[in-house]
């Protein structure tokens, strides 16, 4: 299946603070520490696939009530998806389309997350470059999303180069983009 990369749109902060919104609404009853908006569409003037992902982050004690809360919400739970402490979300919907995901609060993927994000609005100059290389990426009409990972692993390694994450979690994150 193609890999569909599009110039950043200006609309996605509103799309999110729309399902931020609905979200929250939906864990009333639920302790949530925060909900990001991460990925390349959280980051401003970023190509990106035209997709919001959203990391709802709560205590690793909260994880099942927040799934619940969610299920009735009209959300159905994947899984982890072979991410230990966070747990895949299929939408209700596409309006707009959203990978959503229940991080516990502290972990690896949720860091490495806010760090890319933090990095990437801070230092155009990576974030052109990682722009420009997904569009390459993407230009391949036979490219799947495992080899879309792992061949823009190496410039996301620059990008946690910069990060405050330890060797050991940046070759954790490597080896889990692609696919090892």
């Amino acid at each position: 299946m193609a890999i569909t990369v599009v110039p950043y749109s200006p609309d996605w902060p509103a799309k999110f603070a729309i399902v931020s919104t609905d979200l929250r609404r939906a864990l009333a009853d639920v302790p949530v520490v925060a909900i990001e908006h991460v990925g390349s569409t959280s980051v401003p003037g970023l190509a990106a696939k035209p997709i919001l992902d959203i990391d709802v982050v709560v205590a690793r004690r909260d994880v099942p009530a927040a799934i619940e809360a969610l299920g009735h919400a009209g959300y159905r739970h994947r899984g982890d998806l072979g991410i230990t402490d966070r747990e895949s979300l299929a939408a209700p919907d596409d309006d707009p389309p959203r990978n959503v995901y229940v991080c516990v609060d502290g972990t690896l993927h949720l860091r490495n997350h806010l760090a890319v994000r933090s990095i990437l609005r801070t230092r155009p100059d990576l974030r052109d470059r990682y722009g420009a290389v997904k569009s390459e990426l993407a230009e391949d009409p036979a490219m799947d999303i495992d080899t879309y990972l792992a061949r823009k692993s190496p410039i996301l390694q620059e990008v946690l180069a910069l990060s405050d994450l330890t060797d050991d979690e940046k070759r954790a994150i490597l080896a889990l983009n692609k696919g090892g």
